[in-house]
């Protein structure tokens, strides 16, 4: 195997640039700067939110709420009566 085929490898340090959390992996560039990572990514931290500014869960609920029941109720109507 040729050598020159192949990067050098590094122990990178990876630092966090929203929280200034600071690591290290593997890598073929020696330093790696990230805007988010796990320690303060909202998702990983359990301070994710889920924003329906605008009631969109609520009117689709709203809107498809009569068909559900409508559905049920035409089915139950045609079920077959068994034969005495």
């Amino acid at each position: 195997m040729k050598s020159e085929g192949h990067p050098q490898y590094f122990q990178a340090s990876v630092t966090c640039v929203g929280c200034g959390n600071t690591f290290t992996c593997g890598s073929t560039l020696p330093e790696i700067r990230v805007n988010i990572c796990s320690a303060c990514h909202p998702h990983y931290t359990g301070k994710s939110k889920v924003l329906d500014t605008e009631g969109r869960v609520d009117r689709f609920k709203r809107k498809y709420a009569k068909f559900g029941a409508g559905a049920g109720a035409a089915a139950a109507t045609t079920e077959k009566t068994p034969a005495a």
